[in-house]
């Protein structure tokens, strides 16, 4: 395939490392508005494009995609309050939108976790709950996509927690977020359950970017080809649904 990379800091160019090795051919790489002016027009040549850009840029990106008619995948986060008409308008406009806060697919495995554990752990009402991230000093946004995924799953499945901060709390209706920003820290996220006699921690830590960069390519070669709007569940699924076959 033919990808253009929106966004061309770290991740960016871990997912050109790994592309290439793939077979896959990097037609464009823009990090900046002057970049867009200068090659935007490119993006036509690309089969796909991967964005890893900023919270100020993303929304902007997706629409270009929309009116190129690429499919694009985005790892950016920071945006989720534009999730819903951007879901909307992908459908509408027949586009192709992958989207996902984390593309590990550790990262997914420990998203079922912890939906399993908040089940589990709802019946017991002697335990508080937290979770911790933490990111390298340049991650613009707090908390992370990843944990705000933890939090909105914990508070589904159960009926103790109304909605998630990021501080620490003490009303037991709020989930506490704790946010943490260190150099060359590629994610950690840590979710806690405490009582008087003992803490059961589940806990996920990212080694490299290179498993969020594997995952938002294998989105890219899945998504080629399909319209409509989809997340790491589609993916995970249809791997399963491939294995089992």
């Amino acid at each position: 395939m033919n990808i253009a990379l929106l966004g061309y800091g770290k991740m960016g160019q871990e997912i050109e490392k790994l592309a290439i090795k793939r077979g896959h051919e990097i037609v464009l790489a823009l990090n900046s508005l002057e970049d867009w002016e200068n090659d935007g027009e490119h993006l036509a040549e690309a089969d796909v494009a991967i964005d890893f850009s900023t919270p100020i840029s993303i929304i902007e990106n997706i629409y270009h995609c929309f009116d190129t008619n690429i499919p694009i995948v985005v790892g950016t986060t920071g945006w989720l309050d534009d999730l819903d008409k951007v879901r909307q308008d992908c459908l509408e406009r027949n586009q192709s939108l992958f989207f996902s806060p984390n593309y590990s697919i550790g990262v997914n495995l420990f998203f079922s976790l912890n939906r399993f554990l908040a089940t589990l752990m709802s019946k017991w009402e002697g335990y508080s709950i937290s979770i911790e991230e933490t990111h390298h000093i340049h991650k613009q946004d707090a908390p992370s996509g990843t944990a705000i995924v933890l939090a909105n799953d914990i508070i589904r499945h159960s009926d103790r927690k109304e909605k998630w901060v990021n501080e620490i709390v003490e009303n037991p209706e709020e989930l506490g977020i704790k946010s943490y920003r260190t150099d060359n820290v590629p994610g950690t996220h840590l979710v806690r359950y405490e009582s008087e006699e003992d803490n059961i921690e589940i806990i996920h830590t990212a080694k490299s970017r290179r498993g969020f960069a594997m995952g938002a390519i294998l989105a890219a070669e899945w998504i080629h080809g399909k319209k409509g709007f989809f997340d790491m569940q589609n993916l995970m699924d249809a791997q399963i649904l491939t294995n089992i076959e």
